[in-house]
């Protein structure tokens, strides 16, 4: 038998530790071993009982998580999820921790959402940074700067880019947005984040990127050289109006454990955009997306799959891989590439 995977849960609030380890306790091959109050604790913990996976508060006393996280990066690196309160400041700095190495972030349970739905939910997470092999980092990701404009894309003004990502993925769009022209065409994404999260996401990548990059309103209209990202606990839908695009957000049951879900936005646009599209699937756990890629290429799509070496999690590529909806599998530094030089051709 597979040996349970082990977990520390490090968190001040003594409430926090108790549900979490509750209800990972219900959900199999998972094990807490211990839990810790604050850095200094968790840090004898960790050499103590060589975690698998832990869970790291962000706002702590004594020592705060960013320079825990930094410290463990740096001299311990293991995989690490962050848990953060739904406050603006929170948020900004999960986003930080995602990008000094963290591979997932939860919120702390909340009215938004219940607790046994919290459990199965942290659960997936344990499960898919499992085994990931973190290598020590200081410092944040450096991003490429923005792409030259192509003179082709200007004639593009039907086109849309879909993008769908999990784990990993807030490091992996933000390289891919990054690289992306001001005249590309519109942009809509699901990455799986809670709500608050995908707020700073947006105006993060606002600030590093040459397009306008927003959190999606329902209704928004999706036009040249802007992206929208979907909201945290709620689905995006790709809609159409004559010549117009738009998006629907909206709430709806969980696809996947997911909401949003690539899933969703992925099949609403092989609907609506058909051969005008191109979507983009990147590192995350599970088969979300898969489906809808398929639906997207059966419409007469084109569709681009990161690889596995570069991918933190190669679940959603590889099941997309694998039942034939990727045209073309590339390493993420070159996905904007090929994605310009497709758009270019068609």
């Amino acid at each position: 038998m597979a040996k349970d995977i082990q977990v520390l849960i490090v968190d001040d609030s003594a409430i926090v530790r108790k549900v979490f380890s509750e209800q990972l306790s219900k959900q199999r091959g998972i094990k807490v071993v211990g839990t810790a109050p604050d850095p200094y604790v968790a840090r004898d913990r960790i050499v103590q009982l060589k975690p698998d996976v832990i869970t790291l508060d962000i706002e702590m006393p004594r020592m705060d998580g960013i320079t825990f996280l930094k410290k463990l990066m740096k001299y311990y690196p293991l995989p690490v999820i962050i848990v953060s309160s739904l406050t603006t400041k929170g948020s900004k700095l999960a986003l930080e921790a995602l990008s000094l190495g963290a591979l997932e972030v939860i919120s702390k349970p909340s009215a938004a959402y219940s607790v046994g739905d919290m459990g199965v939910q942290l659960a997936e997470k344990i499960r898919a940074v499992h085994g990931v092999k973190v290598t020590a980092k200081s410092d944040p990701v450096k991003t490429q700067g923005p792409g030259i404009e192509s003179r082709a894309l200007t004639a593009t003004t039907n086109k849309i880019i879909a993008i769908g990502a999990s784990t990993g993925g807030t490091e992996a769009i933000t390289q891919v947005l990054t690289r992306l022209p001001r005249n590309s065409p519109g942009v809509v994404v699901v990455q799986h984040m809670p709500a608050q999260f995908t707020t700073s996401f947006s105006e993060r990548l606002n600030q590093l990127c040459q397009i306008d990059v927003a959190e999606a309103k329902n209704g928004d209209t999706v036009t040249n050289g802007k992206a929208l990202i979907a909201p945290g606990n709620f689905h995006m839908m790709l809609k159409r109006s004559g010549a117009r695009y738009y998006v629907e957000v909206k709430t709806g049951p969980l696809v996947h454990y997911q909401r949003p879900a690539v899933d969703v936005l992925f099949k609403s646009v092989a609907r609506y955009a058909g051969a005008n599209a191109l979507g983009i699937i990147l590192t995350g756990m599970g088969k979300d997306g898969a489906q809808g890629m398929l639906t997207m290429k059966e419409s007469g799509a084109i569709n681009i799959a990161q690889d596995e070496a570069t991918s933190v999690v190669f679940g959603m590529p590889k099941e997309a891989i694998n039942i034939g909806a990727v045209d073309y599998i590339q390493p993420l530094d070159q996905i904007t590439t090929k994605t310009i030089s497709v758009l270019e051709t068609l």
